[in-house]
């Protein structure tokens, strides 16, 4: 940092025309670090093992509500595990009664199909028709078809 020596007696101080960039690194680190801990929130905390699919993502709500059938069959509406008898109930808790609400259902990849269908089942007696299938998305290999998994 350089001085300057005043050449001046008189009590002016001379203007500085330096941009003073302490206050703002300040308010950008505030900023990375709030980040940082409302990041690992909005994520849903339900472990499972998805199945991977080379269908072109649909858009997704701005809330969406997930059902989650884990590896040992149990079931979870967002990051609350529900109990079978309890499913309708619970899940018109979450949707307010709504039956049109789109249910995005994942499972893990080692839940048999009949399983899967059951959990299919208990949806369509509870009246939610829209149910949306989810897995990762993988790249296509050269020998895999060319046409991706539906969405229901």
């Amino acid at each position: 940092m350089a001085a300057r020596i005043r050449e001046t007696v008189g009590e002016d101080l001379e203007e500085s025309h330096e941009i003073n960039v302490t206050p703002f690194i300040d308010v950008i680190l505030v900023l990375l670090i709030i980040f940082m801990v409302a990041a690992p929130l909005a994520t849903v905390d339900v472990n499972v093992d998805l199945p991977g699919s080379t269908a072109t993502p649909a858009p997704r709500p701005e809330t969406p509500l997930f059902l989650t059938l884990k590896s040992d069959l149990t079931l979870s509406i967002g990051n609350d595990s529900v109990p079978r008898a309890m499913f309708a109930i619970s899940l018109d808790g979450r949707t307010k009664g709504d039956k049109q609400t789109r249910i995005f259902l994942r499972a893990d990849k080692t839940v048999g199909y009949g399983e899967l269908m059951e959990v299919m089942n208990l949806l369509r007696a509870a009246g939610y028709l829209k149910i949306a299938l989810v897995g990762l998305e993988t790249l296509p290999s050269a020998d895999a078809p060319a046409s991706g998994g539906a969405v229901l």
